[in-house]
């Protein structure tokens, strides 16, 4: 069973199900060919449940029909180590040669299309060159994250020295595979209020636990419950992208969550939890039990305190319904966005081709100045005026004024007057974790929640993961950090759900994230908090450059801009195990003309 609750009401739950096969034969059928409705009550509550046709999956073995089969190259052709792309019939195949052995995949990163043939090859796999998502080249399998999907195996034979490879036409074509999954067979599932796990936040680490559970054959019930009126979504496309509708940033259709039993609570707010008595409410009144519990509440956008500040137009983006408010707003018009940080950074890009003008307002001398350096920080500010955005720098707003309530100058403590009709806030954000405070969950000093390398929190069978939490970086001498990063609660979602499986698993991933301006992407690995030097490789101006961030003797973290795939490798050498040395780097910037990155692998000279 499963399905999505929203709450159009406070006191009612409208629920889809999906009834699992030994139940869907006591189903009435109407006239349509779907399950007519019946209720249960729960707490008091009436629900409604509706049956769904499943969702339907393509054959595991296809016809020879639906096949194509072809040699692709030579054996000599490929070195150890080596990746090509090669034309198989009306698509493309990942060939890898690793060990003596071929193997045959997926030629496109399911998360964003990347081609992985400018990816890294190591340790028995391939990781993404944009975004570092990792794939087993035996098994096609998604090992380090971000994205859903795992890649296509294609068969691989040697006949005469020729490499042939065969795939379905269909395999081909989708150029991604989600792995295999239990469904939910737990009979009391829709008919009362308790539930195996419920995981409170719908983002990445909350999809990402739900699905691992079924993964590994959990078949027992899953309940997500969100803030949002949306599916799981992909957050981090709302600040580079502001007009994108809902439907378009959908992690996956209404019907998988059907078809693998996986419900979901919109417009849901949780108010309290009961560790003792294992039990969450709602701020409607209705409760729910559990036995595992998952918490990623995510963040909140901090808001401005200064005078004038509960004037019309001004603006946080968290949701789908708020971005495209800001698009629709700034239109024509003039607009502030305050914080230089990449949400604020990322909103002014996008809106320099719609509004009259954009302006950025920051404390620091530049943008991304903790994050990236002084350096970085400039070329990428000249970036932006010459795309006609100006800044304000080293101030902050100290009124905003209105006319008939609406937004109409800015004032900054600098005492510069900036017009503006729209005000964008982006200047951080606190962990969404009031509700915990009396529950017994350990919040640190700032309200994040503290767990351990299994992200378990101080009660047992209480998890978290995400924005929310502290973990101990494993690379970084298990130093506590958080880190807000897109792909790393893709990670803790999945360590989470293997733990309540008792699996053992720790946090081992090695930070990674992206942002884009301009058409320009910037990738960034590692954890640089406290660097204390920026080795540069390349041309700032030209926004083609490499930087290390070091910490004594030691490279923590690296970016780069039309350098790709060097954030990958490095973090695939650090992913390994091994420490990047100062050294290394100032003596690869000192006699490289061309950018060779071997030593980085110990390949070369």
């Amino acid at each position: 069973m499963g399905g999505c609750f929203s709450k159009p009401k406070p006191v009612e739950l409208k629920i889809e199900v999906v009834l699992p096969e030994k139940e869907r034969g006591k189903e009435e059928l109407s006239a349509s060919g779907k399950g007519s409705p019946r209720a249960y009550q729960g707490n008091g509550t009436a629900r409604h449940f509706h049956t769904e046709e499943r969702l339907s999956t393509p054959h595991p073995y296809p016809s020879p029909q639906d096949c194509v089969e072809a040699a692709v190259c030579h054996v000599k052709d490929l070195e150890n180590g080596q990746m090509r792309e090669v034309e198989l019939g009306w698509g493309k195949v990942l060939l890898v040669k690793d060990n003596g052995e071929f193997h045959a995949l997926g030629h496109k990163c399911p998360h964003y299309g990347a081609p992985l043939v400018k990816g890294v090859l190591s340790r028995g796999r391939v990781r993404c060159p944009w975004h570092g998502a990792c794939f087993n080249i035996s098994t096609g399998d998604l090992e380090d994250f971000p994205g859903l999907d795992s890649l296509h195996k294609f068969q691989v034979k040697i006949e005469k020295e020729k490499v042939y490879v065969r795939a379905s036409k269909q395999a081909l074509q989708l150029q991604r595979r989600t792995k295999v999954m239990a469904k939910c067979i737990s009979p009391s599932a829709g008919y009362s209020s308790s539930t195996n796990v419920l995981i409170v936040g719908a983002g990445a680490a909350g999809l990402v636990c739900a699905e691992t559970l079924r993964q590994e054959g959990f078949s027992d019930r899953i309940v997500l419950c969100t803030l949002d009126r949306h599916l799981p979504y992909d957050r981090p496309k709302l600040s580079k992208s502001l007009d994108t509708q809902p439907e378009q940033l959908a992690l996956r259709p209404k019907e998988f969550f059907r078809a693998y039993g996986i419900e979901v609570l919109t417009e849901a707010q949780v108010v309290t939890v009961d560790v003792r008595n294992k039990k969450v409410v709602f701020k409607d009144g209705f409760k729910l039990e559990y036995s595992k519990l998952l918490l990623a509440p995510g963040s909140s956008p901090k808001t401005l305190s200064c005078k004038g500040k509960e004037v019309e137009n001004v603006l946080t983006i968290r949701t789908p319904e708020d971005a495209n408010r800001v698009v629709r707003l700034a239109r024509g018009r003039n607009v502030v966005v305050v914080g230089a940080g990449f949400l604020g950074m990322e909103v002014a890009a996008y809106l320099t081709e719609k509004a009259h003008s954009v302006s950025v307002v920051e404390l620091e001398e530049t943008p991304f100045r903790r994050f990236l350096g002084e350096r970085v920080g400039r070329a990428l500010m000249k970036m932006f005026e010459n795309n006609r955005v100006k800044f304000y720098m080293q101030t902050e707003v100290s009124e905003l004024r209105g006319q008939e309530g609406k937004l109409k100058e800015v004032v900054l403590k600098s005492s510069k007057v900036v017009r503006a009709d729209v005000c964008v806030v982006g200047i951080g954000a606190v962990p969404a974790t009031g509700f915990l405070r009396q529950s017994g969950i350990g919040l640190d000093s700032r309200g994040f929640i503290p767990v351990n390398k299994m992200m378990q929190t101080n009660v047992p069978g209480v998890f978290a993961a995400g924005d929310a939490v502290t973990f101990p970086l494993a690379w970084r001498n298990n130093r506590k950090v958080n880190i807000p990063h897109w792909q790393m609660a893709h990670a803790q979602g999945r360590v989470a759900a293997q733990n309540m499986l008792a699996q053992e698993a720790e946090m081992s991933t090695v930070p990674y994230l992206w942002t884009a301006m301009f058409g320009k992407s910037l990738r960034y690995a590692g954890y640089g908090e406290g660097f204390d030097d920026v080795i540069i490789q390349g041309d700032l101006e030209e926004l083609k450059f490499v930087a290390f961030y070091t910490k004594g003797d030691e490279v923590i973290a690296v970016a780069s801009m039309n350098y790709d795939p060097i954030v990958s490798k490095v973090a695939e050498v650090l992913a390994s195990g091994r420490a990047i040395r100062k050294r290394e780097v100032e003596l690869f910037v000192l006699h490289s003309k061309t950018g060779d990155m071997s030593w980085l692998t110990g390949k070369g000279s």
